[in-house]
Order: C-alpha cells, then sequence, then structure tokens
C-alpha cells in the first residue's frame, strides 16, 4: 500500500510527515494532521525498511494511505500536442495534491474514424479481430505521448496497453466485454511514485488476441479500473461542462446539473446522452464508484454523478432522445406462453438489445407484440424476426425505420400522480403524435416519427421545466467518502466484471388492469385520458400503448392499485362517446413480476429468462415493457406466487 507515516515529535505535539523516497519531512500542528497534511506532504510509502531509523517507531502515530483516482480523457481533450500538455498538467497536478493517479486516454481526435475509414478502403467487410488490431493501435500512440508529456513536467510516468494491465475480456470483436482486470503491474507501478497512463477501450481474451470494447469503451475502462483500485472517484475530462438535463447541442436552454444519481444517468446514458456511455455508468453504480464529469478545457466544478439525485422533490430531472430508432412489430401472433420468448430468443442470438418492448392484451387468442431496435441492428433483427413469426404463424410483422424515442427520467415521479399526463400533453400541444408508450417507475418513454422528434423533446424538456434550477438542490455537492471495502467480496464480485447482476425479484400483487381498445391513434388522446384518470386521483403504474395498425386506432394498457379500480372506471365511463374509442375490459386481480438490476437492456438474456420460465411454468403474458434497469410482465394474480418462485430459481446464479 502507498502512503505516508505520522510520526509524533519528541517532546512536542507536533506531528512529522515522512517518507524516505524523497526523504521529505513536514512538520504540521496536530489540528492540521488531515487533510491538508496529505495535500503537502504525500508521497510513496518505502518498502526498504532499511532506510527508517529504529528511534522513529516508539513515536509512530498512523499510516495514512494515499488516495488515488482515476482520470480519463476522451479523443477530443487529447486531440493535439497541446491538449494532451494540458492533460499531463492535470495529471500531475494531482499528484502535487497527495493523490496516486491513474489516467486512461482515448485515441486522439478523430484518429479512430480514419482507421475505420482506411479499412473500410482496403474491404468492404473487415474481419472484426483485424478491426480490433487496427484501431487499439489509436490509444497506444496516446498512452507514449501522455507518458512523455508527464516525463518532461519532472514526474514519473508509465504507458501501459490493455493487455500489459491485464483486463481480461471475452472473444466478442469490436464489442467486447471485461471478464477481470489484474492490478498488480499497476500497484507496483504506483507504489513505485509513478504516474500510471493506461490505454482505453481495449483489453485481450482467453487467447490473447487484441479486443475493443466498442462505443464508450474508454469510459468503460476507467471507471472500471476505479472500482478494482478502490479508487475515491474517476474523473471523466472531456468536451462539455457536466451531465445537463438534455442534449446542449440540441436544445440550447438545456441546463448543466451538478449532481446526477446513477440509476438516472443510466437511463439517460442508455437513451443517447453522449456524455458517457452506459456500461460505465452500470461499473460505477455496480461498485459505487463516484463518476466526477468536467469540461477538460476549462476549470469548471462539472457533475457528480453518485447514488443522490439532484433534487428531491422534483419528478424529473433530466430528457433524452435516440434518434435513431427503429420499430418491429408481430401481428397476430398467438396469445400463449412460451411466444415471447420464440421471438426474442432468436433476436437475442444476433446479439442485438432490445430497446422498448410493448406486448398488449390479446384478442381473440391473438395478440400483438411490438419492440424497438438501434437501426443500424435493424437488417439483423428482421432476419430474426422472419423466422420466428414463421413459427408462430404470424399474421405479418411490419417495420418502420424512421421512428425516435423521447423520454424523461426521474427517481421522483415514482411518488408524485400526473407525470404521464404532462408528458403527453406537452407531446400532443407541440402537434406530434405517440406511436408507443412504454413506462417504469423512474421512466417514460414515447416513440415519435423521426421527423417530430426534436419537437417532441423539446415541448417535455419545457412542461417539467428542467432549464430551471431546482430550489433544494445543493449548489456545490461533495463525492460521498470511500467506504472501506471487505476484500473477499470484492474479489468475488470482480470475477465477472460485467457478468448480469440481479439487485431484486419483486412483485406488485395487489394490481389491476385496465385496457381500452380502438383508441383514436392522434395528438392529445392519450393525454386527454390520462388527464380524466388524474382527475379521480388514480395513480397510474405500468402504461403500455402499442402501435397503432392501419385504420389508426391502438389499444391502450395500464395498470392500477386494486382499491382504485372503481373510481378509474367512473373517470373513463362515456369515454367511448367522447373519444371515439372501442371498448374498455378490466381484470380485478393482476400481478407484475419485476427483475430489476444493472444493464438489464445491454444483457439481452434478462427478458429471454424471463419469458423461458413463466412459459415452462404454462404462465401467460398480459403486458411486457423494459428499461434499463428492469423488465416488468403483468400475469394473471392467481399466478403471482409460481412466477415469483419461477423467477428466483431462473436468476439464482445471478442474484447479489
Amino acid at each position: 500500500m502507498t502512503g505516508v507515516w505520522l510520526l509524533r515529535c519528541f517532546d512536542s505535539p507536533r506531528v512529522v510527515a515522512c517518507t524516505s523516497r524523497e526523504n521529505r519531512i513536514g512538520l504540521l500542528t496536530s489540528q492540521e494532521r488531515h487533510p491538508t497534511f496529505l495535500e503537502l506532504f504525500s508521497r510513496s510509502l518505502p518498502h526498504e525498511r532499511s532506510l527508517w531509523r529504529p528511534h522513529f517507531y516508539p513515536y509512530l502515530v498512523a499510516f495514512v494511505p494515499m488516495p488515488l483516482i482515476v482520470q480519463k480523457f476522451g479523443g477530443t481533450s487529447v486531440a493535439d500536442v497541446e491538449k494532451i500538455s494540458s492533460a499531463a498538467r492535470k495529471a500531475v497536478r494531482a499528484r502535487q495534491e497527495g493523490h496516486q493517479v491513474v489516467v486512461v486516454v482515448s485515441a486522439m481526435g478523430k484518429n479512430t474514424d480514419e482507421l475505420i475509414r482506411l479499412a473500410n478502403e482496403v474491404t468492404d467487410n473487415p474481419p472484426a479481430r483485424e478491426m480490433d488490431m487496427l484501431l487499439s493501435t489509436g490509444e497506444q500512440v496516446s498512452v507514449a505521448l501522455m507518458a512523455m508529456a508527464v516525463t518532461s513536467m519532472g514526474y514519473e510516468a508509465v504507458s501501459l496497453t490493455g493487455a500489459q494491465i491485464g483486463i481480461r475480456t471475452d472473444s466478442t470483436h469490436t464489442k467486447a466485454r471485461i471478464h477481470s482486470i489484474s492490478t498488480d503491474r499497476i500497484r507496483k507501478a504506483l507504489s513505485a511514485g509513478k504516474i500510471v497512463i493506461a490505454a482505453g477501450f481495449q483489453g485481450i481474451d482467453e487467447e490473447f488476441n487484441i479486443t475493443t470494447l466498442g462505443r464508450g469503451g474508454s469510459d468503460t475502462t476507467a471507471v472500471a479500473l476505479a472500482a478494482v483500485l478502490g479508487a475515491e472517484q474517476c474523473q471523466i475530462y472531456t468536451d462539455v461542462d457536466g451531465v445537463y438535463t438534455t442534449d446542449p447541442r440540441i436544445l440550447p436552454e438545456a441546463r448543466m446539473v451538478r449532481q446526477v444519481s446513477n440509476v438516472e444517468m443510466l437511463e439517460l446514458a442508455s437513451m443517447g446522452a453522449g456524455v458517457m456511455h452506459s456500461r460505465s455508468i452500470e461499473f460505477g453504480k455496480k461498485f459505487n464508484v463516484a463518476i466526477h464529469v468536467r469540461n477538460a478545457a476549462a476549470d469548471i466544478p462539472g457533475t457528480l454523478i453518485v447514488n443522490a439525485p439532484e433534487s428531491k422533490s422534483r419528478a424529473v430531472s433530466g430528457a433524452a432522445c435516440v434518434r435513431d430508432e427503429a420499430r418491429v412489430t408481430l401481428r397476430g401472433v398467438p396469445d400463449e406462453p412460451g411466444t415471447s420468448h420464440t421471438i426474442f430468443s432468436r433476436i437475442a442470438s444476433q446479439n442485438v438489445p432490445v430497446d422498448m418492448i410493448v406486448q398488449n392484451v390479446g384478442d381473440s387468442g391473438r395478440v400483438d407484440v411490438s419492440f424497438t431496435v438501434l437501426l443500424s441492428d435493424l437488417p439483423a433483427t428482421l432476419e430474426a424476426v422472419q423466422k420466428a413469426g414463421e413459427k408462430l404463424d404470424a399474421d405479418e410483422f411490419t417495420f418502420d425505420r424512421k421512428v425516435s424515442k423521447v423520454s424523461v427520467v426521474g427517481l421522483g415521479m415514482a411518488q408524485q400522480t400526473g407525470v404521464a399526463t404532462r408528458m403527453f400533453q406537452a407531446i400532443a400541444d407541440a402537434g406530434t403524435s405517440i406511436q408507443m408508450i412504454t413506462t417504469s417507475d423512474i421512466k417514460i418513454s414515447a416513440l415519435v416519427s423521426r421527423e417530430d422528434h426534436l419537437k417532441a423533446l423539446r415541448a417535455a424538456h419545457a412542461a417539467f421545466e428542467l432549464h430551471v434550477p431546482p430550489p433544494d438542490a445543493d449548489p456545490n455537492p461533495l463525492p460521498p467518502p470511500v467506504r472501506p471495502r471487505d476484500a473477499v467480496d470484492v474479489v468475488e464480485r470482480l470475477r465477472g466484471m460485467e457478468d448480469l447482476t440481479v439487485d431484486g425479484i419483486a412483485c406488485e400483487e395487489n394490481q389491476s388492469r385496465v385496457t381500452i381498445a380502438q383508441v383514436p391513434d392522434v395528438p392529445g388522446t392519450a393525454a386527454r385520458i390520462f388527464a380524466q384518470i388524474a382527475d379521480q386521483d388514480v395513480f397510474v403504474d405500468m402504461i403500455v400503448q402499442s402501435c397503432g395498425r392501419d385504420d389508426r386506432v391502438t389499444d391502450l394498457s395500464f395498470t392500477i392499485p386494486q382499491p382504485q379500480l372503481e373510481r378509474c372506471l367512473a373517470a373513463l365511463d362515456g369515454l367511448s362517446r367522447d373519444f371515439g374509442c372501442g371498448s374498455i375490459s378490466h381484470a380485478p386481480w393482476v400481478s407484475k413480476l419485476t427483475v430489476s438490476g444493472i444493464g438489464m437492456r445491454n444483457h439481452t438474456s434478462v427478458a429471454i429468462r424471463m419469458f423461458e420460465a413463466l412459459a415452462s411454468a404454462g404462465i401467460n403474458l398480459e403486458m411486457v415493457n423494459s428499461s434499463e434497469v428492469s423488465v416488468n410482465i403483468v400475469v394473471d394474480g392467481e399466478k403471482k406466487d409460481q412466477g415469483m418462485n419461477c423467477l428466483r430459481e431462473a436468476f439464482a446464479d445471478a442474484r447479489q
């Protein structure tokens, strides 16, 4: 371990800060021992005990380990020699302040794009393994130059590739997942007083092939290293000031927040918030790493990503948009156990993450299933869907490549009514039609046409006044103190760093389901319906609106607390006449089964396991939706205990 010894001076209340590597001694009063002491006098703890005078030992006060921070600099922050020198100065400053420092860097500027261009000039279909070999060279250039810059400033530095560090991954080239990270070489270098410069974005598999971690891979490397090294925080230096309520490049009125919860950020990152990639947020949440997003070119506070939100009173903390999505719908599949598993297991075999999943209540033994994927994954998805449709004897499958998903996120919405109504009304007022709806405890998502995505995002952002700071926000939040970790527990959890982690399997049992058939698929209908329900003080939980049919009608289902069913039905009385809807049906007793955890969407196996487990028990699915942190399934209330037992057994290997 690296740190300093505190020694009591002879016949004096003063304390000596002593390290032998640079033979530096500082005298401080007892009131100034910490943290000023660390900031001024910390250096490496020597391993050579012969350098210590024996008569010092009786006066030992304590050993204080040096805090460790990880700094990450993205491509724009190391785009040229001047910016590399600026980043090196930040690392040196942190070292002077008494920290051990690990720096993770990306490839310089547009270097990765240039390498991809070269590969595409050679061949239209470059092998994935060779792409990893090629792309990994960008970071090797950056780490070497950064180490040279630090050395030129009078401090020792060593550059290490992912393989030299010992970052082990699976063999999924171009988007590998981390299995484990060895810390031996890094800790040895840190103990020697060196600043470690680590290549982001890369690792090696069991066959020693170079692998890359895909989009946002350097963020993932940085937070993963912070986790395994027990860093007090991970500083992400980028070209923006911090995390905003939405993308400021799209909406200039976006506001920078000083603090955001990792759960909220996980949802925002998965929906296109470009500051950080969702996998890095997963690591931060899973291993309790405080992440500090800062601008590499400006000395401003930035944003802390920790366990607590910016405001406890505000329902919504941010809005985001995934512009390039595609919607796929299978119509007329059997409304029976096993149908969803048949569909999504085939999609998962193509390693395609599914985003919004909407399965509404069936009619005459048939049901429609809709979902979205990234537009780039549409070809592989359609191939899988065609095979699933043939096996299920589906009526047809359709797709739309010109859709976008607009979402609002906030921990506070789970305790407040009318949040969905405000969002739907705002989008309707903007003249935008909603094609699909899904909700979770902290997120509401609406699928809109791509040409309307900007209007819908601006309307949602304004509806929740996200441009205005909440009155209860802390203007100067501090990262939480690093809690001592049980060494055995940490080692056990790091064996499969990106393995699926399930935090809980829960059941909301006292619920009712209401379905409104043939709802006109026009702007404002959903807002008017839920406003009418909210007026009766009915709390709506899960909402699913399926994709509309050619005759411009859709089905809308939602769950509510069972004691509020009669009030809800009374509120909807006369709806068919007023809005031109079809019949209103309900199930007085349903249960919502939820599997929650980290990386639910990236781990395509989560929904598959749930569908398979419930199908094997003969339990049919009435409603389905998903988010980044949970997958929710509504089943018959009489099946709740059987369903819970099935899910506990199915996820026994993944539960914390």
